[in-house]
């Protein structure tokens, strides 16, 4: 895997959906796979432009005129059974429920909805469903944000999502298992910068 610092102009990243896009463009050699990097925006300034830090199944390349890669490494940590970590993950803690509506999927059955998690208990719970497997959780602190708002340019289509940044630390139990975790992300709407879970020594 590769970490990279990408700095994206101002006016290519204004809407977040964009963002999303334009990391895709820095993979020009697999344009029909599926996606291989979790990002996470870390400033947005409209004088300098949206920073991101970036984890990827291949070292991106600054394409089309796209110089946006400002720094890129190696990312192969060696974890171990017993290690303490501190991370971050912005994630979009949701629960699925039945449409109210009663819409049909294509199995006949009701169609389940996302609904984000607003209490901060609900959030801490749904943190620690998904670590729960790879690692002990011994400190940790729930940031609430602000909701993304963002549009699809090709369907015209409006829509938010709820983030929210968690930062503490934990202790990994299973190491091969937190490395996959690692790699795929955690949670939802990885296309809007959650999922990537970010370690480092306490």
């Amino acid at each position: 895997m590769y970490l990279s610092k990408v700095l994206i102009p101002w006016q290519k990243a204004s809407n977040p959906y964009d963002i999303h896009r334009e990391l895709w463009h820095l993979f020009p050699r697999r344009p029909d796979e599926d996606r291989d990097f979790l990002f996470r925006v870390e400033q947005k300034k409209k004088d300098c432009g949206v920073e991101v830090l970036m984890q990827s199944g291949q070292e991106p390349g600054d394409v089309d005129g796209r110089n946006y890669v400002e720094a890129t490494r190696k990312y192969e940590p060696a974890i171990e059974k017993g290690q303490k970590l501190r991370f971050r993950l912005r994630a979009n803690p949701v629960k699925k429920i039945s449409d109210e509506s009663e819409r049909l999927n294509r199995k006949g059955e009701v169609k389940k909805c996302r609904v984000p998690l607003i209490r901060e208990e609900e959030q801490k719970a749904w943190f620690e469903r998904k670590i729960e497997p790879f690692c002990f959780l011994d400190a940790l602190i729930v940031n609430q944000e602000v909701p993304i708002y963002f549009r699809k340019k090709k369907s015209d289509r409006t829509g938010k999502i709820q983030t929210v940044l968690f930062d503490g630390i934990f202790s990994v139990k299973d190491p091969s298992r937190f490395m996959r975790e690692i790699e795929k992300g955690i949670g939802p709407a990885k296309a809007f910068g959650c999922g990537l879970l970010s370690i480092a020594k306490p």
